[in-house]
């Protein structure tokens, strides 16, 4: 099978792609990370499973498979949670068959083509019009000096070991994750101050969010009580070093 055609790299492609593993695998849970990469577990890498096997409906979209690389059509899916998508393709779902047809797929293989999927060719952000790229990606947002990345999933979809013990159930709480991109160098921003508030029509909650490194990057994570059905908007407020003032990126969510 062909493989996939890649975009040319650019400089800090590498600190791109592994941003946007980040953007998922923080999101998810870190026990995704060598389900993804394939290191030392003896699993086959989520681009292999994909150039092998998804590639013939997800490469041109055929079915009504989301492309490879759409982030507009997958962020609807990703915000069901990781493990909602990995059920659909273990049963199979419309035309794909049960494990994407591959039989000897693991749940752990396929969480990580999913996340390939999910990410691949992010660096081509960089050569799309601005106007463009914000319709395409309603969690991504423009601030001075910098992109921002938003990823929100339930609690309770990731590893109880990774919740804090307040919220050790996870029912009811939503793990809210920033990321940030350095407009200039493309490179993740480090040392930032992540401030979150999280509000809708009966109340706010505001925090500040943890820092976290990951894969030679970084990225800022919280809790908040979140009620399915309601809308929110969600602000961050980011404080960088170097930088004066506070710039403001603002969401709209719904569970």
């Amino acid at each position: 099978m062909e493989a996939l055609r890649k975009p040319k790299l650019q400089s800090h492609d590498a600190s791109l792609r592994r941003l946007s593993f980040v953007i998922v695998t923080l999101v998810l849970g870190p026990t995704l990370v060598p389900a993804a990469l394939g290191a030392d577990t003896g699993e086959r890498m989520g681009e292999e499973i994909v150039q092998k096997q998804c590639s013939s409906c997800h490469q041109e979209g055929l079915n009504g498979a989301p492309r490879i690389g759409d982030r507009a059509a997958w962020i609807p899916r990703m915000s069901k949670g990781l493990d909602v998508l990995v059920r659909s393709a273990v049963h199979g779902h419309g035309a794909m068959p049960a494990r994407g047809g591959m039989a000897d797929l693991s749940d752990r293989e396929l969480e990580s083509a999913i996340v390939y999927m999910f990410n691949y060719g992010v660096a081509r952000i960089e050569s799309s019009p601005p106007v463009a790229r914000m319709a395409a990606d309603p969690f991504h947002k423009s601030i001075t000096g910098a992109d921002v990345y938003l990823g929100v999933v339930r609690a309770e979809s990731m590893p109880a070991a990774q919740r804090p013990a307040s919220i050790a159930s996870g029912k009811g709480y939503y793990h809210v994750n920033i990321s940030l991109v350095d407009e200039a160098t493309k490179a993740p921003v480090q040392q930032a101050v992540v401030r979150v508030s999280v509000t809708d029509a009966v109340g706010i909650e505001t925090k500040t969010l943890e820092a976290v490194s990951l894969n030679d990057s970084i990225s800022y994570r919280g809790y908040f009580r979140m009620t399915a059905g309601s809308t929110y908007t969600i602000t961050a407020l980011i404080e960088r070093p170097g930088m004066a003032g506070v710039a403001e990126a603002k969401f709209t969510y719904k569970p």
